[in-house]
């Protein structure tokens, strides 16, 4: 059984591994040229994501590239003196079970682990899918070449365009929840060492961190009353609406700013939920931020993708490849877990940017507190509820290799 996939960054290649694991034929597609070693930025994932890559094989390698911040300290506009908080704190009440990497280093290992086994074509993607969601099997692509698969996945990202051939346009199903984020990457000329140096400001947000070496990430994060006008490919305007809204920004950033006119690699985009009611139609899917992007930043959209990507995979081999039971059951394996990152991520955009001094001043007091309360304590108060911080720790994955159908992924008590 033949299937294509549409994307090569994280839910692709996860996807690919599965799939010829269970005996079928994969063939990925991606746009660029090679695979995009452009920087990126820093995801994280948590302990169901985690649990598939130790299954993958990959942990010692994904354990390897992580990134190593361990502190972070957060200046304040108008105040002069720090905060310093240890990451470990946070992320303790978070997960239990947790890594930072780079998104492209995650790429990479993906990619690697599936190579030999599945056939990758770059510098290509699909132009049309025939009939009503594939029904005929036919896809054309950009180069001209047309080949029949029987299913196809969008595994292409936020702006997917799987998606916008099958379902129709982003506008239709992107809800823009209130700010926009950019990664740039800069030499590494302040000296970090495992730290991450952040500036906030009432609805603004700039930070830089090391990566590897001399490689480090300017982050920026700001707020805006109504959304902006802007392609998602024009990098020019990108770089002229960050510089407008970090103007008279004070300690690294005029520097980050300047990196502007010389980065090797530079992303920009706003924090955008997709809503879906189904991301199945006919012999397509869709998966991870393709079909169900929590919002960049704010929801744990790779570990939902990973999650995602293995689910479907199982679904497809727990049903021979019958994509009539296998794609419903997928989304029913997943869709509460879909449900509640949505839910966390709007919150989350919410407060990951503060929005006024008063805001300001509340999240120096909260820095303050996790650095009093003790890790136990802080992790045990995050326990108490599956629907809050901890909704990734609650999911509890489906061993297909073991496990008879059916067999329901759902949040543990």
């Amino acid at each position: 059984m033949r299937i294509l996939i549409s994307g090569a960054s994280v839910a692709g290649p996860v996807l690919a591994y599965w799939l010829t694991r269970y005996g079928f034929t994969v063939t990925v597609v991606e746009r660029a040229p090679a695979l995009r070693k452009t920087g990126g930025h820093a995801v994280d994932l948590f302990r169901p994501a985690m649990d598939i890559v130790e299954k993958m094989g990959l942990l010692e390698q994904v354990m390897a590239e992580k990134t190593g911040i361990e502190r972070l300290t957060m200046y304040r506009e108008g105040r002069s003196r720090p905060i310093e908080l240890e990451l470990r704190r946070m992320m303790s009440a978070v997960s239990d079970r947790h890594v930072e990497i780079m998104r492209d280093d995650l790429s990479e290992i993906f990619y690697d682990a599936t190579r030999d086994d599945v056939d990758y074509v770059f510098g290509d993607s699909i132009a049309s899918i025939s009939g009503d969601g594939g029904d005929d099997g036919e896809v054309t692509f950009d180069s001209g070449r047309t080949d029949t698969y029987d299913l196809v996945v969008g595994a292409d990202g936020l702006h997917s365009n799987v998606r916008r051939l099958v379902f129709g346009p982003e506008s239709d199903f992107a809800t823009w929840i209130g700010a926009y984020l950019a990664v740039v990457s800069v030499p590494g000329y302040v000296g970090l060492d495992g730290r991450t140096e952040v500036i906030a400001g009432a609805g603004r947000m700039a930070g830089i961190g090391s990566v590897h070496g001399d490689d480090a990430r300017a982050v920026f994060l700001f707020r805006t009353p109504r959304q902006l006008d802007y392609h998602h490919r024009d990098i020019p305007r990108q770089k002229e609406l960050l510089r407008e809204h970090f103007e008279g920004m004070g300690r690294q950033v005029p520097r980050l700013l300047a990196e502007l006119e010389r980065t090797p690699a530079f992303y920009f985009d706003s924090i955008t939920q997709l809503r879906m009611d189904t991301w199945s139609r006919g012999r397509v899917t869709l998966v991870g931020d393709a079909g169900y992007c929590p919002g960049p930043a704010v929801g744990g959209s790779t570990s939902l993708a990973v999650v995602g990507a293995y689910v479907l995979a199982g679904e497809l081999a727990a049903h021979g490849g019958d994509h009539t039971r296998a794609f419903p059951a997928y989304e029913a394996e997943i869709g509460d877990y879909v449900r509640r990152s949505r839910t966390f991520a709007v919150n989350a955009a919410k407060r990951i940017v503060p929005g006024s001094r008063f805001d300001l001043w509340a999240l120096g007091a909260v820095v303050r507190l996790i650095n009093h309360l003790p890790v136990a304590l802080t992790t045990a108060a995050a326990k108490v509820s599956s629907k809050g911080v901890r909704l990734h720790d609650s999911i509890v994955l489906k061993d297909y290799a073991s496990t008879p159908w059916p067999r329901s992924l759902s949040a543990s008590s």
